[in-house]
């Protein structure tokens, strides 16, 4: 049996959320509000600290929300703002997930955005009201590593005592329900591959008392909504306020990034021995796919990522989640125009990861490749395939003698590096390359810079010029380079 998230209270019977109620998140959306407003989340959403949260399959926009949570200690019934903090038992870290690309189905409920299991971590630890001034907490947030949110509860809408006070005139508060008192700026998506973490303490009150850090990390849901009920829709409203993007008079949000056939033919212009060097100029050494042989070596491969991943064989796994419609086949059907398939596989050489049939439905799809730190079945077919393939070896066993199909659209590793969806991948006979999509414009018009200049060395070189002071370039040899450059 599962134990329950807070075991010292219960599942609680009520979790009511507040919409907004800090300064700096009232600012990011909008609007203040002159009074509180709510909604309910089922107890079942509640989870504990290490949980993971599931992102629907078809949904894109699961956003995090950093909150401070009141754990009510006694039955409450129209108490006064005055009296209310004195019904608090204890205060913890939550977490208040949602997907926005439900929010249209839910007229302002929350339910289905807000409500799925798992959708409200709490914990891991309480702490004491009694101990604690509730004016002088302080909330963080963490996406892998990165402090995302910090705020503190100085200057809040509504305070702590008067949201109790607030609920309790219509609604009996009953002894561990949970109060949910609003989230700082900075809330915004997490993606399969996401670790968020989010700590309330009292870093000013005596011996600074922490609830320590709520982990909860991110991963795929694996079942596709049925046809019987709303299923996910987003415009740019529902992505914009995810993302948190919002300008004084309402929300704005950047374009999603597209490989446009320019981008396209700009990033194909450079080189990618002179990528890997922009890269490296930015402090990013580790992005480079290793040890692996392409089908077509003399084809540059160019692309978005799409991801799956393999674990190792177990037979009960493997009965359970490699046959039928199963994770490989999904991940090679859901291919589009210039999608990458990067496949983890471990490194594993001892079989096969792809065959003829499956990478001829990426060719047909439009996919601009595949990549593999596995093995490949039926290996002159698929290099008789225009698509280029990055791979490990040849074999001719089937995926179950060392793999299981296991999930896909989230963060892998391959060939030794870390590699996101919609990272892009760029490969030729140097290697292969993952670059993330924010930087790819710079790293390109940066890269053209570079190789022009190196033309001009070369051509110096080629001269009879020594490399002292020419490469690099001291400031003599820029200055006619400059001149060169006019000449062109």
């Amino acid at each position: 049996m599962t134990p329950e998230p807070l075991p010292y209270l219960g599942r609680p019977g009520k979790v009511i959320a507040v919409h907004i109620n800090y300064p700096s998140r009232a600012a990011q959306r909008g609007r203040t509000p002159e009074q509180p407003s709510y909604f309910l989340k089922p107890s079942t959403s509640v989870a504990a600290s290490g949980a993971t949260i599931v992102r629907p399959r078809g949904c894109e926009l699961l956003a995090f929300e950093g909150e401070i949570a009141l754990v009510i200690g006694r039955r409450l019934r129209g108490v006064s703002v005055e009296d209310g903090w004195s019904g608090v038992a204890g205060v913890t870290a939550a977490n208040d997930f949602g997907v926005y690309d439900l929010r249209y189905a839910d007229k302002g409920s929350n339910l289905r955005s807000k409500g799925g299991d798992g959708f409200t971590p709490l914990g891991p630890r309480v702490i004491a009201a009694e101990t604690i001034d509730p004016t002088q907490l302080r909330i963080r947030t963490w996406v892998n590593g990165e402090l995302v949110q910090s705020d503190t509860t100085a200057d809040l809408l509504f305070g702590f005592g008067r949201l109790v006070a607030d609920l309790s005139q219509l609604i009996t508060l009953e002894r561990g329900d949970v109060i949910l008192t609003g989230t700082p700026a900075g809330a915004s998506v997490v993606v399969p591959g996401d670790v968020v973490e989010v700590e309330v303490d009292a870093p000013t009150m005596p011996g600074a008392p922490s609830t320590g850090c709520l982990i909860t990390p991110v991963v795929e849901g694996k079942f596709e909504f049925g046809a019987f009920g709303a299923g996910p829709k987003i415009d740019d409203l529902q992505r914009a306020e995810a993302w948190g993007s919002v300008e004084a008079n309402g929300p704005v949000t950047a374009p999603p990034f597209v490989l446009t056939e320019e981008l396209k033919v700009r990033i194909n212009s450079v080189g990618t021995a002179t990528l890997s060097s922009q890269l490296r100029k930015r402090g990013l050494n580790n992005v480079s796919i290793d040890g692996l042989h392409s089908t077509r070596p003399t084809v540059r491969l160019v692309g978005r990522a799409r991801t799956l991943r393999f674990i190792p064989n177990r037979e009960d796994l493997f009965t359970a989640h490699g046959g039928g419609y199963n994770a490989q086949k999904r991940a090679f059907d859901g291919l589009g125009v210039d999608d990458v398939l990067v496949i983890e596989a471990r490194g594993e050489t001892g079989t096969g990861t792809v065959g003829d049939i499956l990478a001829l439905r990426a060719q047909v799809q439009g996919a601009a490749g595949i990549v593999t730190d596995g093995g490949v079945r039926d290996l002159a077919a698929v290099t008789a395939l225009d698509m280029p393939t990055y791979h490990h070896g040849g074999h001719p066993a089937v995926l179950g003698r060392r793999h299981v199909p296991w999930d896909t659209d989230l963060t892998i590793a391959c060939g030794g590096a870390s590699v996101q969806p919609g990272d892009i991948i760029v490969g030729d006979a140097d290697g292969l390359l993952v670059i993330p999509p924010h930087l790819i414009d710079e790293l390109v018009t940066d890269g053209i810079e570079q190789e022009r200049e190196e033309t001009f060395i070369a051509e110096m070189v080629g001269a009879g010029e020594g490399v002292d002071g020419l490469y690099p370039m001291n400031a003599a040899w820029r200055a006619r380079y400059r001149a060169w450059l006019l000449q062109q």
